[in-house]
């Protein structure tokens, strides 16, 4: 498989585990939290910047305001123009270039389906599953209280929503914008890499 992979995800999905074996299967490396480490190593930011700045994304004018201008609206003063938080998003940007330069790889979220959109060599995935799967499996999985689970799953999806609205413009879950979404309850985990294992084998022929 001699492709760039981008999976974005609904919380509760098992996107990440997807993606983690998807790359194993192919021999390929997987990037997820290890972009945050190394952005921040590159760019003398805290990790702990790159992992609140999704928390802190929002579409709302008030924030935008706060904020300064987004990326659109500044790259053409330069560095000194940004927030933090858009600096923060062009750091890991940077680095998302850089290991997809290298090889063939697997991504999961950071807006990396954006970041590289102008890659010949890429395929953009979304997974997606009904809520009461993504509750029982945050709460088996990532151990969250039962009864606040099915709030946190809304609430962090919602928030993803955001981060992308307000770096990339588009809607998060709009699936037109993928090369393919797939449900990860109907096949589950395993199911799911090998059908994703098979789309990406029939693309390569």
């Amino acid at each position: 498989m001699n492709k760039v992979v981008t999976i974005n995800r609904q919380y509760g999905s098992g996107g990440r585990e997807i993606g983690r074996q998807l790359a194993e299967s192919y021999g390929i490396p997987f990037y997820d939290n290890e972009i945050i480490s190394r952005a921040a190593k590159e760019s003398g930011f805290a990790e702990a910047a790159f992992e609140n700045a999704e928390e802190k994304a929002t579409n709302s004018l008030l924030y935008s305001i706060a904020m300064g201008m987004n990326v659109f609206t500044t790259q053409d003063i330069g560095y000194s123009g940004l927030s933090l938080d858009d600096r923060i998003f062009l750091a890991q940007a940077n680095v998302i270039r850089k290991v997809a330069d290298s090889g063939p790889c697997v991504i999961v979220g950071r807006c990396a389906d954006y970041i590289l959109r102008d890659r010949d060599d890429l395929i953009n995935l979304f997974i997606i599953a009904a809520v009461d799967f993504r509750i029982k499996r945050a709460t088996d999985i990532d151990m969250l209280p039962q009864a606040k689970a099915a709030e946190i799953v809304l609430k962090k999806d919602k928030t993803r929503a955001n981060y992308y609205r307000y770096h990339v413009g588009e809607r998060w879950d709009n699936v037109l914008n993928y090369d393919l979404a797939i449900r990860s309850d109907l096949t589950g985990i395993e199911g799911t890499v090998k059908a994703l294992k098979a789309y990406l084998d029939s693309i390569d022929e």
